[in-house]
């Protein structure tokens, strides 16, 4: 594994964990070893955003007895 990758894999799980200022931190060291984001990089990061919180709409059932 080169150091470019090695970068990229704690790069995502940075952005899974929503660390935005190690992300950019890691995006420094890459754009220092000449590396430019591709589009498997970006899709990471869109796929990790959170979502919106659930809230629940359903009535609890009666309780029978």
């Amino acid at each position: 594994m080169t150091n470019i990758e090695a970068l990229i894999r704690e790069r995502e799980g940075y952005v899974r964990r929503g660390l935005k200022d190690r992300v950019a931190a890691v995006d420094a060291e890459l754009a220092a070893l000449g590396h430019k984001r591709g589009k498997a990089e970006i899709e990471v990061e869109t796929a990790a955003a959170p979502a919106a919180p659930e809230t629940a709409t359903a009535k609890p059932r009666p309780v029978r007895k």
